[in-house]
């Protein structure tokens, strides 16, 4: 393609992106690409694996993956191993970058659960957060915009998956656009934030501290970005959700991810099939998530080609 800016039209509307760098790789293609984001306000980096039917006229199903704390668009592509189950199927795979970049306020650098690298997929209402700290638009509107822009890709056959913060960003986005995606698959999400230290803080610093205002955000309705809260209420149409954690992961002996809360919720809601399974001896890294990514691709396969 050449390092240069890319201009496509999708129904009269340019969303221009420029490619960072590009691989062959399972006779595709893994690229970065950055954008300047209006919602964010900044530049913005994500991968984009284009599989080798990308050469073919049909429109190819999408996979959007959210990584998790301190991670950037580069997490996912070096370790996962995922870009020959994507090869396989067909799907182009994109995954964005874990928080707003390039701003300096008071704190924003200070820990590894908050600030940079630690957006939690949510629209910040806090100062000094709430200009730009605004993930959720950007994951669930502003991202699929540009993809939809640039390559061709069928927006009606998506699915979107993630790990630990990013597990939690996929199911809110799953359960709160009923139908924008036809699965979810997970890896030791972070299922019920508002319960556990975690969530707790990232909530407080761009949510406030009041508590009852997480569960009913005047932005958004109904019990926000919490997903053991949204998968009781969800109505959409059926939802699949495939969730592997690790029996040996030390978060979630710490309840950092109390996936049993999720499972519980889910239960009772039969629009929603959760198959949640305990990986024994496995962990919390990529090691874990690797040795599960076939399954994933294959379950999202079902689903979207």
């Amino acid at each position: 393609f050449g390092k240069q800016w890319y201009q496509r039209r999708v129904r009269g509307m340019a969303k221009p992106i420029k490619l960072v760098s590009q691989s062959k790789c399972y006779g595709g293609l893994q690229c970065v690409y950055e954008h300047e984001s209006s919602i964010l306000k900044c530049t913005m980096k994500f991968g984009c694996f284009l599989p080798p039917q990308h050469n073919n006229k049909r429109k190819l199903p999408i996979v959007y993956f959210l990584s998790g704390l301190t991670c950037t668009e580069q997490n996912y592509i070096m370790k996962s191993g995922f870009q020959r189950y994507a090869a396989k199927h067909g799907m182009v795979v994109i995954n964005p970058d874990t928080s707003p970049r390039g701003f300096d306020f008071p704190g924003e650098h200070e820990s590894y659960d908050f600030g940079s690298g630690a957006g939690f997929y949510v629209n910040a209402t806090e100062e000094p957060w709430k200009t730009n700290y605004r993930m959720y638009s950007y994951v669930t509107g502003e991202l699929p915009t540009v993809v939809s822009s640039n390559f061709n890709v069928n927006m009606v056959k998506s699915a979107i998956s993630g790990h630990s913060m990013g597990g939690h960003g996929a199911l809110i986005a799953a359960l709160k656009n009923p139908g924008k995606y036809k699965c979810c698959s997970v890896f030791a999400p972070i299922s019920n934030p508002s319960e556990c230290p975690w969530g707790q803080k990232a909530f407080a610093g761009y949510l406030g501290d009041n508590k009852a205002a997480w569960k009913n955000n005047p932005v958004y309705s109904s019990l926000q970005y919490d997903a053991t809260f949204t998968a009781k209420e969800y109505e959409g149409p059926k939802l699949e959700i495939l969730l592997d954690q690790g029996s040996e992961d030390p978060y979630l002996n710490d309840k950092q991810l109390l996936p049993e809360n999720l499972a519980n919720a889910c239960s009772n809601n039969k629009q929603i099939n959760l198959n949640f399974r305990m990986q024994q001896g496995y962990d919390h890294g990529y090691f874990f998530i690797m040795s599960f990514m076939e399954d994933h691709f294959n379950f999202m396969a079902k689903h979207i080609c």
